[in-house]
């Protein structure tokens, strides 16, 4: 940078006067900076989620490239890319529109194959509904059916008929479902098309109808008579009937009785045939308060099999709706002092009615006038008797008012209560030869006048009913015979001691109104008589029992008017030996003793019972027998 031989060629330089410049930057740096709001200051974790949407969208775009590749896969390669798709078959079903229940129904059923492939071992299924059962045979159900139709080609049609009885309840709609099922080429798996058809009821092989008030009285007896009608023109099986009671009703009785397993609401009615009805007579009790209603509903149909206990198919049902009100003047009929729907006399005993009576109303009853009328057997008028009412013998009625009550009809004052009665005497057997299963039904009617909030005279009516049923007169008769014996007599007569005599004891049974079932007659037979072991006729069961020497004549049914009024009687007759000992000398000993017969009025479903008194060798009903041969001699 210095050289001594070159310093005297430095030449000396002018030098510069060091001036201060201005500063061309503004002074306003100096000034205090505004603060940022915090805002506008990007928070500490901005970092972490920008790395987050990341990895989620490169996720994203990852999963809808996996998707588009499987599905890719699957309709070019994969299961998807059968040529074959049920939507390419087609089902057609025709058939019509309406079908009458109980009646066979024919389908047309046609299926054509709109695919590039064959249909391989092709099944037509065909799903019917509950209850349809086989045209060929109606006890057999038919739930579906299965026709193999093998392989139709591409553009094949296969069609065919099939044919079924349906059973279902009339304006019910009902569904069939037909599948095709098939294989494919090279395929083990099953596919299947499917298609519907749905009819209606337009008729029903079964109908139900019903007779019976729509309104009644809280606690008062109710009926309803049921009639289940075939509308078929073949045969309905085993028929079953059941009922559903609303809350409140309280069974009483059913003609016919339902079945034990049932617990009162099932019946089985077995087969109707066309044209042919079944009646129930429904007895009860209905509670509620006033204003309710109450439903009653039924249905009759089919079961699977005798041993089951419910109906697996519907044929008819009904609902029967009836409402609860509360009369202005209470009744209630008693029979003997007794209530209830039903009661039982014999022929020739005496009957007092009572009618109890109630204003239930918040106001009293002005003008009261009850009617009992009695209807169904004729009675004799001329065993009326009412001390506070008039037997009109016209209409067959008994009538109270305030003339015949001394005025306590006149007005009853609320809550206020009375009875008013009358008596008559049941007809003796002469009088009710011509009738079966004689009934005498006594209907109470009740009518009175209130004045209503407006000032205006309301007329108010009540009723009730009871029914009386007549037991049916059965009658046992027995007799010794011996000149007339019919198997012929041994012996002497009079009865000797030591020596045997025969005897023929004849039973006689008569009966009147009602069949009597299951009747049985019972005898004893004492240590000294013996069993000859004969007995007329042949075709009577009648047994003897060694351990007890009783005989008993197992007689079964006895129908009504046996013996009565020209018709002959059930009879038997036994052969006995009697032989006399010495302590009998002088007497004149039973030849057979406690005699009864039992059986069950049908109509009434009341036992009876009837005895007689023993047969001794007084056999003074036997033509040609003298009083002086009925005692035992030496």
């Amino acid at each position: 940078m210095y050289s001594r031989s070159l310093s005297p060629n430095i030449k000396d330089k002018p030098r510069r006067e060091m001036r201060p410049e201005k500063n061309p930057v503004g002074e306003d740096w100096q000034r205090a900076e505004p603060k940022i709001p915090g805002s506008l200051i990007a928070p500490r974790g901005i970092g972490m989620m920008r790395l987050v949407m990341k990895w989620l969208v490169a996720a994203a775009v990852a999963f809808f490239v996996g998707a588009l590749g499987f599905f890719a896969y699957y309709f070019i390669l994969g299961g998807g890319s059968s040529p074959a798709s049920p939507g390419n078959i087609d089902i057609s079903i025709s058939g019509p529109l309406q079908i009458a229940s109980g009646e066979p129904a024919e389908l047309q059923v046609a299926i054509v194959n709109r695919n590039r492939t064959s249909l391989q071992l092709a099944d037509l299924v065909v799903k019917y509904p509950n209850g349809t059962r086989s045209p060929t045979d109606l006890l057999t159900s038919l739930p579906d059916q299965r026709i193999p139709l093998g392989t139709i080609e591409p553009g094949g049609r296969r069609q065919g008929t099939v044919s079924a009885v349906f059973s279902g309840v009339e304006g019910e709609h009902a569904d069939i479902a037909v599948e095709l099922e098939y294989r494919l080429e090279n395929s083990s798996a099953i596919f299947v098309a499917t298609s519907q058809y749905q009819f209606l009821f337009a008729s029903s092989p079964l109908s139900i109808s019903i007779e019976g008030n729509d309104e009644t009285v809280s606690g008062q007896p109710i009926e309803l008579k049921v009639t289940i009608a075939s509308n078929s023109d073949t045969p309905v099986k085993d028929v079953l009937f059941t009922g559903s009671y609303p809350f409140g009703f309280t069974f009483g009785s059913g003609e016919p009785s339902p079945t034990k397993i049932g617990g009162g609401n099932m019946w089985s009615l077995g087969d109707i045939f066309p044209g042919q009805k079944r009646t129930i007579i429904l007895q009860g009790t209905l509670a509620g308060e006033s204003g309710d209603e109450r439903v009653f509903r039924f249905s009759a149909g089919t079961r699977k099999s005798k041993t089951d206990q419910t109906i697996s198919t519907t044929l008819a049902d009904y609902a029967h709706h009836i409402t609860v009100s509360k009369p202005f003047l209470g009744l209630a009929v008693l029979i003997n002092k007794e209530a209830g729907g039903n009661t039982t006399v014999a022929p020739g005993d005496s009957v007092t009615v009572s009618v109890t009576y109630q204003n239930n109303l918040q106001t009293a009853i002005a003008d009261a006038v009850i009617v009992a009328r009695l209807s169904g057997a004729e009675i004799d008028g001329t065993t009326v008797r009412s001390t506070d009412g008039f037997y009109r013998s016209a209409d067959n009625v008994v009538l109270w008012d305030k003339s015949t009550t001394n005025g306590s009809l006149a007005t009853i004052a609320p809550g206020a209560k009375g009875t008013v009665s009358f008596s008559f005497v049941v007809p003796k057997d002469e009088a009710m030869q011509a009738l079966r299963n004689p009934r005498l039904d006594i209907t109470v009617h009740a009518a009175g006048k209130r004045v209503s909030q407006t000032g205006v005279p309301e007329t108010l009516q009540a009723s009730a009913s009871q029914t009386l049923r007549f037991a049916s007169d059965l009658q046992l008769a027995a007799q010794g015979l011996y000149y007339t014996n019919p198997f012929g007599s041994t012996g002497p007569m009079p009865p000797k001691a030591g020596t045997e005599t025969t005897y023929a004891i004849v039973f006689n049974v008569t009966n009147t109104t009602n069949k009597v079932e299951n009747a049985t007659v019972r005898a004893t037979l004492p240590p000294y008589v013996r069993w000859v072991g004969v007995y007329s006729p042949s075709t009577e069961k009648l047994v003897f029992n060694p351990n007890d020497s009783s005989v008993t004549w197992h007689i079964g049914t006895i129908e009504p008017g046996a013996g009565i009024g020209g018709a002959l009687p059930r009879q038997a007759a036994i052969a006995i030996g009697f032989t006399p000992s010495t302590s009998q000398i002088g007497q004149q000993p039973a030849l057979i003793r406690s005699i009864s017969l039992s059986g069950t009025d049908a109509s009434t479903h009341v036992s009876v019972t009837k005895t007689t008194t023993d047969i001794t060798t007084n056999i003074v009903g036997d033509p040609g027998f003298s009083a002086a041969n009925a005692t035992v001699v030496k």
